[in-house]
C-alpha cells in the first residue's frame, strides 16, 4: 500500500465515524466494469457499490443525462412540480404496473414511507392505532428505525430497542408460520421478493401466491422490497413479475439511480386513495430534478440498451460457473440466488476469502459471515464471469 493511500484512510479513521470496518483500499475512479485505486490498481467490480451501479461506470448517455440536469437546477423542493419527477414517475409506473410513486433518498425511507401508507390505510378502517405488521426472519429492510423494526435479524436491532410497537416475525416460504401471526390486527405483511443481506433466499411462487391470496381474503396490504432484487438484478425489472404476483406497495432503491442516492415507493390506486394525503409524509430532496433526471435516464437506457434480456443471457453462465467451483470444493456448500444476485455458501467464514481476491484485483462482499455475495453490474459479459472465477478459485485454493 502506498504511503497516500495509508494517509487517507488514517485521516478517514480520524474524522470518520467509525460504523463500517472497510477494506483498506481508496477508489479513485470506475470504467465499465473495473475500479482503480487512487494508486492505479485496477479491479473488477463484482459489488456494483451494493447492487446500485448496474449500467457500469462512465456510461456517457447516464453521465451527460446528469450533467445537463445540473446546468439547468439540482434542487427545488416538493411544493412545487419539476419535469424530471413527471417523467422519471410515468416511466417507473409502466415498468412496475404500480399506480402512484413518492421518491425518496435511500432505500431505507422508502421502506418507512410504505409502514406509514400501510398504517394509515389501517387507521382510515377503524380509527385504531393497534395494527400490527408481519415482517420475515432474516430480513434486512434499512437502518432507520422503522425499518429496522421490520428487519429480521435481532443483533441489529438490540441496542437501540424500543423498535416500533407491534410487528411480529413469520418465516420466509413457510406460510404456516405467516398464518400462526395473522390476527385482526394484522394491517400488512412485508418481505423481500429475494432476501439479500439474509443469504440470497428468494421468495417461493407458491409462498408469494398464497401470502397473497392471504392478502386479498382479509384486507391485508402486501409490501414488497425490491429494493437490492429489483432492477433487473432477478432477469425481471422487478422479481415479483416472474411471478406476477403483485404487492399493493413495493419499495425500490439501489440501481434505481444507479449511483445518484434515489429511491421510491410505490402503491396500487386503492391504497393511494386510502392511505397517505397531504401533511401525512414528506421530504426535502426527495423526487429532486437531479435524482429524478438520473432516474429517467437510468430507465430510458435499461429499454435502449436491453440490460434485463442481457440479464437473461449472462446469468446462467454465472450459475454455471459458480456450480462448478461448489462441485470442485467441498467446503463450498450450495450455490443459491436468482439471475444476477448469487451467493455461494461456506462452511466457514469468507472474509479471508474476500481480503485475497482483493489483494488479486477482485471485488467481492459477504452477505453474513459465512456468504460471498454477487451483485455485479448488470452490464458484465461471460469474459468478466471468467475473470472472477479465474480469481476467486485461486483464492479459495
Amino acid at each position: 500500500m502506498s504511503d497516500t493511500m495509508k494517509e487517507y484512510i488514517a485521516e478517514a479513521e480520524k474524522d470518520l465515524l467509525h460504523t463500517y470496518n472497510r477494506y483498506q483500499i481508496v477508489l479513485d475512479k470506475g470504467d465499465g466494469v473495473y475500479l482503480y485505486d487512487i494508486g492505479g490498481k485496477k479491479y473488477l467490480d463484482f459489488v456494483a457499490g451494493i447492487a446500485v451501479f448496474a449500467l457500469g461506470y462512465q456510461n456517457k448517455a447516464y453521465n451527460d443525462a446528469l450533467k445537463a440536469q445540473i446546468d439547468k437546477v439540482i434542487h427545488t423542493s416538493n411544493y412545487y412540480y419539476n419535469v424530471p419527477a413527471i417523467e422519471a414517475a410515468r416511466k417507473i409506473k409502466k415498468v412496475s404496473g404500480m399506480d402512484r410513486v413518492f421518491f425518496t433518498n435511500s432505500g431505507a425511507e422508502a421502506v418507512e414511507g410504505a409502514i406509514k401508507a400501510a398504517r394509515k390505510y389501517a387507521y382510515l378502517k377503524d380509527g385504531c392505532t393497534d395494527h400490527e405488521i408481519i415482517a420475515m426472519n432474516h430480513s434486512f429492510h434499512g437502518r432507520t428505525m422503522g425499518a429496522l423494526s421490520v428487519t429480521g435479524n435481532p443483533k441489529y436491532r438490540e441496542a437501540f430497542q424500543p423498535m416500533i410497537g407491534h410487528i411480529k416475525f413469520a418465516d420466509l416460504n413457510n406460510f404456516q408460520s405467516v398464518l400462526d401471526q395473522v390476527t385482526d390486527k394484522t394491517c400488512a405483511i412485508i418481505m423481500e421478493t429475494v432476501q439479500g443481506e439474509g443469504g440470497l433466499y428468494p421468495a417461493t411462487e407458491e409462498f408469494l401466491n398464497q401470502v397473497r391470496d392471504l392478502c386479498d381474503e382479509r384486507d391485508i396490504l402486501l409490501i414488497l422490497d425490491e429494493i437490492q432484487c429489483g432492477m433487473g438484478r432477478t432477469g425481471y425489472m422487478y422479481a415479483w413479475q416472474r411471478f406476477g404476483v403483485k404487492p399493493d406497495i413495493m419499495t425500490s432503491a439501489k440501481a434505481l439511480g444507479c449511483g445518484v442516492p434515489v429511491g421510491a415507493f410505490m402503491m396500487t390506486e386503492k391504497v393511494a386513495q386510502h392511505s397517505l394525503t397531504a401533511g401525512d409524509h414528506g421530504t426535502t430532496y426527495g423526487g429532486n430534478p437531479l435524482a429524478c433526471a438520473a432516474v429517467e435516464k437510468v430507465l430510458d437506457l435499461f429499454e435502449e440498451d436491453h440490460i434485463i434480456e442481457h440479464v437473461r443471457e449472462v446469468a446462467p453462465y454465472l450459475e454455471q460457473r459458480l456450480n462448478e467451483l461448489a462441485e470442485k470444493y467441498d467446503c463450498i456448500q450450495e450455490r443459491r440466488g436468482v439471475g444476477l444476485m448469487q451467493g455461494l455458501v461456506f462452511d466457514h467464514p469468507v472474509g479471508d476469502i474476500i481480503n485475497r481476491a482483493l489483494e488479486k484485483g477482485l471485488i467481492l462482499i459477504n452477505a453474513g459471515a459465512d456468504i460471498i455475495r454477487f451483485v455485479p453490474p448488470l452490464v458484465i459479459t461471460r469474459e468478466n464471469v471468467d475473470e472472477m472465477i479465474a480469481i476467486l478459485d485461486t483464492c479459495i485454493e
